[in-house]
């Protein structure tokens, strides 16, 4: 999971529960700075991770006139769903989700999906383009994620069927160190932290099972996603190990997208380089408005 360097929200963002017609979610709000609104983003976090995910990235946007809202998805940290059913976490559902969402917020959005969040995005941009003004894939390729991180991901699932969160959650420390730990998740690694023990412990057993098991089946929709017109970003760090970047470099060509290294930056460039992501975020929304 992404570490975010705090849980608390700074000055001039603001958690409260958005409500939509299919239930609320927990959000971090920032409003532009500016006295010109640009536009407004929905961001999305990945496997295993939550809101808090960009709240570096939150003020530097809201400084370059954008209106950002990070939300939790069903299931995740601070919005509640089902523990263990898995069928509400079926992608068509979580897409429509996203949808409600955006109408809540206010059509039109600039929508970006860091890692899973990104393939819940396509799939959202596929039910239905016409609320949102562009799509951002972070660290989020074109299908299933690699060999490797899907053998994590299958440890994950195997110790949830078996195990209790909390119980998941000591084995995790027990078997690496702290700064290195890694949930099989591939939104990097788990930390003993109290903050990141209790939004792990807030996580739906059922949504990460359901989710885990999309990342390592998702099919390729890129040429879908291409024919929906609509305006694309691909950004990543320039070292990942859920898709590799030739897989990013290949898929932003198929689309026809903008494309974004950041540098010094791994699976999380909203946290490893939040001024240099924000920046490129900024530019091209900017780029779009013009």
């Amino acid at each position: 999971m992404s570490r975010p360097p705090t849980f608390t929200p700074p000055p001039g963002v603001r958690a409260y529960q958005l409500a939509t017609e299919r239930g609320e979610f927990a959000v971090l709000e920032a409003g532009a700075a500016t006295t010109r609104v640009k536009g407004t983003a929905l961001l999305l976090p990945g496997f295993t991770g939550s809101k808090e995910d960009f709240i570096l990235l939150q003020p530097l946007l809201a400084t370059a006139g954008y209106r950002t809202i990070a939300v939790d998805g069903r299931g995740q940290y601070e919005s509640p769903g089902p523990r263990d059913d898995e069928a509400p976490y079926a992608q068509g559902e979580l897409a429509r989700d996203v949808i409600a969402q955006v109408h809540a917020v206010g059509a039109p959005v600039h929508l970006l999906g860091h890692s899973l969040g990104g393939q819940i995005a396509r799939a959202a941009v596929l039910l239905d383009a016409s609320p949102f003004a562009s799509l951002t894939l972070m660290s989020s390729g074109p299908a299933q994620i690699s060999v490797p991180q899907q053998q994590r991901v299958k440890l994950l699932r195997d110790a949830l069927a078996v195990m209790g969160m909390a119980e998941v959650w000591e084995a995790i420390q027990a078997m690496e160190p702290a700064q290195q730990a890694d949930a099989g998740d591939v939104d990097e690694g788990l930390s003993d932290g109290d903050d990141l023990r209790r939004r792990w412990l807030r996580n739906s057993p059922a949504q990460l099972l359901a989710t885990g098991r999309q990342l390592c089946e998702e099919p390729d929709r890129v040429a879908e996603l291409a024919a929906a017109g609509l305006p694309v970003h691909v950004l990543s760090g320039d070292r990942d190990d859920a898709w590799s970047l030739p897989l990013l470099d290949d898929m932003a060509t198929r689309l026809g997208a903008r494309r974004t290294v950041v540098p010094r930056a791994e699976h999380s460039p909203n946290t490893d380089r939040p001024d240099q992501t924000a920046g490129a975020l900024a530019a091209f929304w900017d780029r779009l408005s013009r």
